[in-house]
């Protein structure tokens, strides 16, 4: 019989709010995303150099979960990553194209080519926290729960994985969203379709 486990916790980023567990810990009407997630890195004393350099897809998904682990040692724990959006790379595969199609300044940028792939944010994630367990992208319509669900709970209980952080990170131009949570043994929150589902419409 599989073991009960359970949502240690969780983040959110969106509609210009970083919160933690549903507390908030960063709030600002900035005009666009680019200053509001460069003011939330610095309001939250975030450390890591390369974050200025990333796509938007990955500068999202890095903070948010760079507030999750920051208090789990992560090198320590065997936390595998499962990430999931709508939008895969599209934004950041704009960029490129645009780049391509300037016939006046035609030199597509090897910087903005490396992250047309939207599994790169994952990269980030695990350099920062030095994570080198298994690790997913998957793309679907809409946040899939029981996706999540069934693929996290899958790790866990064949050993692959000590926890896993999961969720939905999706941008497509102006329009962003990040739901990450921790699935591991201890925790007060039950681990099962209905909590994800819950956590993530709060």
């Amino acid at each position: 019989m599989s073991k009960q486990n359970y949502i240690r916790a969780f983040s959110h980023i969106k509609n210009h709010v970083v919160s933690l567990n549903g507390e908030y810990l960063y709030h600002d009407e900035a005009l666009d995303f680019s200053e509001f997630i460069k003011r939330a890195y610095k309001s939250l004393d975030t450390s890591y150099s390369k974050f200025f350099k990333m796509d938007n897809l990955s500068k999202l998904a890095f903070l948010a979960a760079d507030v999750l682990l920051e208090e789990v040692n992560s090198q320590e724990e065997n936390i595998a990553i499962v990430l999931s959006n709508r939008a895969s790379s599209l934004d950041t595969d704009r960029r490129h194209q645009n780049s391509i199609e300037d016939e006046a300044n035609y030199y597509p940028s090897p910087a903005i080519f490396v992250y047309t792939l939207p599994n790169i944010c994952i990269g980030e994630i695990s350099i920062k926290h030095k994570l080198l367990s298994e690790n997913s992208f998957f793309i679907f319509d809409h946040f899939n729960a029981a996706y999540l669900f069934d693929y996290a709970e899958s790790l866990i209980n064949t050993k692959k994985a000590g926890k896993v952080l999961c969720g939905w990170v999706d941008f497509d131009e102006e329009n962003y969203e990040a739901f990450l949570y921790l699935v591991s043994d201890k925790g007060n929150r039950i681990h099962n379709k209905e909590e994800i589902t819950r956590l993530y419409t709060l």
